[in-house]
């Protein structure tokens, strides 16, 4: 016996009702997960990026102080001495580059040729050659109020050249001021002093740049980066004093004419008044 009619239509309508609401209640978590999702998405703070500091003040953290990026050479190294003076003969004055390594307490283009190798000097094509050197300034504090200095240099040839300067040496490339700064004192004053230990004063770093002829190289101007600070050194005299350097470049295989170039065998050094040092 068949159903009526109505009651068939209300069954499904029961049926579809049922089916709807099913479907509603499994998919509301789904909508109400994915709602909380993208509300937590563009809620989210964004990073500040002008809290991060700039500089980091030295020496701070030490380690993660400035990194001074490597030089851009506009000239690649030079394969040989002889491949680096050709290149500058015509670029230079004509009686300059005759004189490096002749006139006393220059250097030779054997020594140019090292600097570049090493990534502690850049050359910019141009006529007269830029040379480019960052170089570190240590200021070493002594008692009353004075401060060592190199009062001159005698060289390997058997010259000698006045400086009248603070210790100084040419950095590495990707070496970070205070890693300059150990290996300065340790290469020229290290003969003398059995620790080494080295403090830097704190807020002491400068940084400034120079533009000067240089006396290493006749006719060749330089563009001296100075990065300069104050720092105690212990175990060092305290009357004036003299160091000997070893080799300041390495030479494995024998290959990089390190004879030919000229060398610093001896440094000379005093205290002096910083009222005597022009900044």
């Amino acid at each position: 016996m068949s159903r009526p009619l109505q009651s068939i239509n209300t069954s499904q309508t029961n049926i579809k009702s049922n089916f709807y609401l099913t479907k509603l209640t499994t998919t509301l978590p789904d909508i109400f997960l994915t709602a909380i999702s993208l509300l937590f998405l563009f809620s989210s703070p964004k990073p500040n990026h002008t809290l991060l500091p700039k500089f980091l003040l030295f020496p701070q953290n030490p380690r993660r102080f400035l990194i001074i990026p490597p030089m851009s050479h506009s000239r690649t190294p030079f394969a040989t001495p002889r491949a680096l003076s050709d290149w500058l003969k015509p670029r230079l004055p004509s009686d300059s580059l005759a004189s490096w390594g002749v006139k006393p307490g220059t250097k030779n283009v054997h020594n140019l040729c090292l600097e570049l190798s090493e990534g502690e000097t850049s050359l910019v094509d141009s006529s007269p050659p830029l040379r480019t050197v960052n170089v570190v300034t240590v200021s070493i504090l002594g008692k009353d109020n004075l401060i060592l200095v190199e009062s001159r240099q005698e060289l390997s040839d058997g010259s000698v050249r006045d400086r009248f300067r603070p210790l100084s040496e040419k950095m590495k490339p990707h070496e970070a001021p205070e890693e300059a700064v150990a290996r300065a004192v340790k290469e020229e004053l290290g003969s003398i002093i059995d620790s080494g230990v080295v403090r830097i004063v704190p807020g002491s770093y400068q940084k400034k740049m120079e533009e000067r002829n240089s006396v290493s190289y006749p006719g060749l101007p330089a563009r001296y980066v100075l990065h300069s600070v104050d720092a105690w050194v212990e175990g060092l005299p305290e009357e004036d004093f003299c160091t000997e350097e070893k080799e300041e470049y390495e030479d494995f295989d024998g290959t990089r004419g390190l004879e030919k170039a000229v060398s610093v065998r001896k440094h000379y050094w005093k205290w002096v008044s910083s009222d005597s040092i022009c900044s």
